[in-house]
């Protein structure tokens, strides 16, 4: 019997729903077991960059820095269209007065992160702290503004926020691609053989998911049990599309000018190793 891999995502309701039939056995894995670990993005990304993790979820930011020991699957992804990150503040602000001032991220590997230097690359002031404790630290005057993701999306007008700049929207406008805000990766050592059954395992995991959708609703609770439903299926509805299926031509293009941009701003380390096995 094969040994288990651990296998990383995050107790967001987008993860959960696709990762579900996977860890519970509703599709064929070839054999393979996995031992789940559920942590935030950030956590995720930084035990990648460790190299702790056999397969994971990470930032498409992260992936820049992990080239070398991990390769991309084409299923599992977080991307699309009117889904990025937003810039927040407690009042309409002129961006130029942005300089100089603080401005909390969900972390250091995390895509927003990577868009809010790539959109205003004399930024340098920023706090990190967990994404779900960036509009508390806006509204208290921890921090100026904030990058907020994930379900605050759904809810930050409710905080009495103002949004600035909706980075995803500004990202389509500039590549005319959809934004890439994180994937699932593979260590290379793994070999490709693993590494494809595991695409194809995922890959088949989401589209159960998404055509029994009810199904693990009680994993979703378990894990975001301070988020509603309405919000839960909010997350899921805007996070989980075709891309998540299998990144396409398209999805790919998104992915390679994200990492090409990166490069050239000298935020990722170049790498010549192939994205994928």
């Amino acid at each position: 019997m094969k040994q288990p891999l651990t296998l990383g995502f995050s107790p967001c309701p987008n993860d959960t729903f696709m990762f579900y039939p996977l860890v519970h056995g509703l599709v064929d894995t070839a054999g393979q077991r996995f031992n789940e670990r559920l942590e935030d993005v950030e956590t995720l990304n930084r035990l990648a960059v460790k190299g702790v993790l056999d397969v994971t979820k990470v930032s498409y930011a992260a992936l820049g820095h992990i080239r070398e020991e991990y390769a991309l699957l084409k299923a599992g992804s977080a991307l699309g269209r009117g889904c990025g990150p937003l810039l927040v503040a407690k009042e309409q602000l002129d961006l130029a007065d942005l300089r100089g001032k603080t401005i909390a991220i969900p972390g250091r590997y995390t895509t927003a992160h990577l868009l809010m230097r790539l959109y205003k690359p004399g930024l340098e002031t920023f706090l990190e702290m967990p994404f779900h404790e960036i509009m508390d630290a806006v509204m208290t005057g921890r921090a100026d503004a904030g990058v907020i993701i994930h379900e605050s999306r759904f809810t930050y007008q409710g905080f009495g926020l103002h949004q600035l700049v909706d980075l995803g929207a500004w990202w389509e406008g500039e590549t005319g691609l959809p934004i890439p805000l994180g994937g699932i990766v593979a260590r290379r050592s793994l070999g490709a053989e693993t590494i494809r059954s595991i695409e194809a395992a995922l890959a088949a995991g989401v589209e159960y998911a998404r055509a029994n959708p009810d199904e693990a609703a009680h994993y979703i609770r378990e894990h975001a049990q301070e988020m509603s439903e309405q919000v839960c299926a909010a997350h899921i509805g805007l996070y989980v599309n075709d891309f998540s299926q299998s990144l396409g031509d398209e999805g790919e293009r998104a992915v390679i000018e994200l990492l090409r941009r990166a490069e050239s701003a000298g935020i990722i380390p170049a790498s010549q190793a192939p994205l994928f096995i």
